[in-house]
């Protein structure tokens, strides 16, 4: 099973210089007689997580599984399982349904 973590500080700031180079050739690429591209702020920390993929060792369950785990978060060992030493962040709260829309009576059969 695998899960997610939020990016160490170290990795934010690989991930940031990454995605700022990225930028930097888009404007160098850019048509000069065209309007300059606009690339927006950069992302936050708290927009990025990583992929954890769990061995047998470092098995986690699905409900744990199911949340962004914190930066320094280290997946269960062998002896705790299925946690882990940290809080998971709360699941996003579920989007409300959407009131069925009428078909017209012509679309009916």
């Amino acid at each position: 099973m695998h899960w997610q973590r939020r990016l160490t500080d170290d990795e934010v700031t690989a991930y940031l210089a990454t995605y700022q180079a990225k930028r930097d050739e888009q404007l160098l690429l850019a048509d000069p007689q065209a309007a300059a591209p606009e690339p927006g702020p950069l992302p936050l920390a708290t927009d990025c997580t990583r992929v954890v993929h769990g061995c047998i060792n470092h098995a986690i369950g699905i409900d744990a599984a199911a949340h962004v785990h914190a930066k320094t978060c280290t997946a269960p060992q062998a002896d705790d399982l299925p946690g882990c030493n940290c809080t998971p962040e709360p699941l996003p709260a579920p989007e409300p349904m959407l009131e069925p829309v009428q078909l017209p009576a012509s679309w009916t059969t």
